[in-house]
């Protein structure tokens, strides 16, 4: 059982963006100045995120970028828990997100002092939906088009919209229709997870279809990514910081729940003045 059962709502019933602070405990990040050269870095990033403004601290211990390899579960745990505990021991009643696909992965999190499962395979394993049930955490549900290896290999949609949507709000109804509240779940359309810029727009422009009649909670993870890149010109991950605030104003302007980043304290300035403009 986890250290910590504060379930909490990722419905954002103020209407402002909340933050996701990405902590990367990978040697591959496609974004190198996130990657956490030892577990005391990491454990001092996040608590400056969490200082800086960032609600949710999402740990991820195997990179899914494209074309990237998959780790051994032994790996991932070894590379996570000792983060999360020590990130635990340090902060008061942290929210702390394990970004895994794997079940075991995300049982040790939730041990270790995690709050919140964020999927990015979207609950394809029939056993991380269970866990989600038998703990009542908040999840986070994205869409992925094959895995990360191969997904954005020419991607194919006969429409985007509707069939994105459908997958995830399949798999939301299976959680809420046995029992699971709908407010500690969020879906996130997978943007550069097997989509095009073309397919990522779309989806990003369709996020209240995409919250469906449950009205759930969106999260968007478009930090520094390639479709930023292909819109601006920037080829590399580190030009790509006045991009991605031009979707955080965006999803604030939208209403979007949550947004996945790696520049916190940017995201919190920026969003804190146009709050204060409305």
């Amino acid at each position: 059982m986890a250290k910590t059962s504060r379930p909490f709502s990722l419905r954002r019933e103020d209407q402002n963006t909340g933050i996701m602070g990405i902590l990367n405990a990978t040697p591959d990040s496609f974004h190198s100045p996130s990657r956490q050269s030892s577990v005391e870095e990491a454990i001092v990033n996040g608590l400056m995120m969490i200082q800086n403004g960032s609600e949710i601290i999402d740990i991820g211990g195997e990179s899914t970028r494209p074309g990237s390899e998959p780790v051994t579960i032994r790996e991932e745990i070894e590379r996570v828990i000792p983060i999360i505990e020590g990130i635990c021991e340090q902060a008061v009643n942290p929210n702390i997100s394990i970004d895994t696909r794997n079940v075991e992965v995300a049982r040790k999190a939730i041990q270790a002092g995690a709050s919140m499962i964020n999927d990015v395979s979207g609950l394809r394993d029939d056993a991380m939906k269970n866990l989600v049930l038998d703990t009542g955490v908040p999840v986070c549900i994205m869409h992925m088009l094959g895995d990360p290896k191969t997904m954005q290999s020419n991607p194919m949609y006969s429409n985007v919209i509707e069939e994105v949507c459908s997958e995830l709000h399949q798999k939301a109804t299976e959680l809420i229709d046995a029992g699971h509240p709908a407010e500690r779940i969020c879906l996130d359309p997978g943007i550069g997870f097997g989509k095009t810029l073309d397919h990522n727009i779309k989806l990003l422009k369709a996020h209240e279809t995409l919250r469906g009649e449950h009205n759930l909670a969106i999260l968007w993870g478009v930090s520094r990514k390639s479709m930023i890149g292909q819109i601006t010109g920037h080829e590399h991950p580190k030009d790509r910081l006045y991009g991605t605030l031009g979707v955080a104003a965006y999803a604030q302007q939208q209403n979007i729940d949550w947004l996945r980043v790696h520049d916190v304290q940017a995201h919190t300035d920026l969003l804190s003045v146009m709050r204060k403009m409305n």
